[in-house]
């Protein structure tokens, strides 16, 4: 729908000569900072949120970086009117990083549902969790509660309420990419009251967040590297951010796997629990070098592979399909599928390994036949 923009004939005739074709640009300029008499504080940020699209690109900048910066008489006086909901927008995105502003037009009537979006989408800590106060508006608008979830800055206490909500309500979430995961996963758990300091569950969820930026900033190599025996293991680096993973509830993982750092990804599709793995997986962070990896790797399991084979993105890369095949744990019934996709060099040496099942060796050797013909 978007936000409704605001109707120049709308407003007092003052605001409308300011706003006219061939206006004198000086009436303009006064506008931009704030400097027009008998004008109410709401009329004028319309006007000044109109002169932001102005032809004139120095107007234009002049209008935007005037209601960044409005003094504090225009602005409080703002605040006591009823504001339409574009004017509330702009004051949104200009001010999210003052708490005593933002509070007051969350709670506009007129606030569009876009911009509380915005606010979730965007916000600190202390916006998160005024924005997860409404839960009237949160069951009507599931776009904010996966703008909520996807911020790193909402509590994960905060992050498991609203899913609770949701799910309770039958509410389904597109926005969370492991949505029906993140849904299974709070059924068992004991959902917190609202407080007014974090929880140690969210302190352990921002911890993990700090341990995970300090690897990334000290450029380490993979979490994994392979042994002289093929089998997999840890980095001694990484095994400390590898044990406070372990220390969280399945929730935490999930929303973990997707907002963490590549190397939690890495763990976390390795996971035994399967709804983690299959979290991790959904992940909206996954790059093709990571999908590579893990269709490599043999200590992922099949349910991770089945959803890798069934994402048409990963289906454009041919080493993620080759490795698909040649990966034991792939679902039979995906493997045969990509088996027609492969080179025939790659088919050849498919047909004689003794690392993949002899129902595939078939299929590649029936399918070499095939193309012979």
């Amino acid at each position: 729908m978007g936000i409704a923009p605001i109707d120049p004939t709308s407003l007092p005739g003052p605001a409308q000569k300011i706003l006219a074709p061939g206006a004198n640009p000086k009436l303009k300029q006064m506008a931009c900072r704030g400097i027009v008499p008998g004008l109410r504080p709401d009329a004028l940020l319309s006007v000044m949120l109109l002169l932001g699209s102005d032809p004139d690109p120095a107007i234009a900048e002049q209008a935007r970086s005037g209601i960044a910066k409005l003094p504090d008489p225009i602005l409080n006086g703002a605040l006591q009117l009823d504001l339409p909901p574009a004017v509330i927008d702009a004051l949104c995105d200009h001010y999210l990083d003052r708490f005593d502003i933002v509070e007051r037009l969350v709670a506009m009537a007129h606030i569009d549902p876009e911009t509380v979006e915005m606010m979730a989408t965007r916000g600190n800590e202390a916006v998160t969790e005024l924005v997860a106060t409404n839960q009237e508006r949160l069951l009507a608008n599931p776009p904010i509660i996966a703008a909520l979830y996807m911020n790193r800055n909402t509590r994960m206490s905060t992050a498991d309420r609203i899913v609770e909500l949701a799910a309770r309500n039958n509410v389904e979430v597109k926005g969370i990419p492991a949505w029906k995961e993140a849904a299974i996963a709070i059924e068992g758990e004991l959902i917190p009251e609202p407080s007014d300091e974090p929880l140690p569950d969210d302190e352990l969820f921002f911890e993990v967040d700090s341990m995970a930026e300090d690897l990334a900033d000290a450029s380490l190599e993979d979490a994994y590297f392979e042994d002289e025996t093929g089998d997999e293991q840890l980095e001694d680096n990484f095994k400390p951010l590898h044990q406070r993973l372990a220390e969280m509830s399945v929730s935490q993982k999930i929303r973990r796997a997707q907002l963490g750092s590549k190397e939690e990804r890495m763990m976390l599709v390795r996971e035994s629990n399967k709804i983690v793995a299959s979290a991790a997986a959904r992940s909206p962070l996954m790059r093709e070098p990571d999908i590579v990896s893990i269709t490599r790797s043999r200590g992922v399991c099949e349910d991770v592979l089945r959803i890798i084979g069934m994402t048409p993105e990963w289906m454009k890369s041919y080493q993620v399909k080759k490795n698909l095949v040649e990966n034991t744990k792939t679902p039979f019934m995906i493997a045969q599928r990509l088996v027609t996709q492969l080179r025939e060099s790659d088919l050849r040496k498919l047909a004689k390994s003794k690392n993949v099942s002899a129902a595939i060796q078939m299929h590649a050797r029936r399918h070499l036949s095939r193309k012979k013909k």
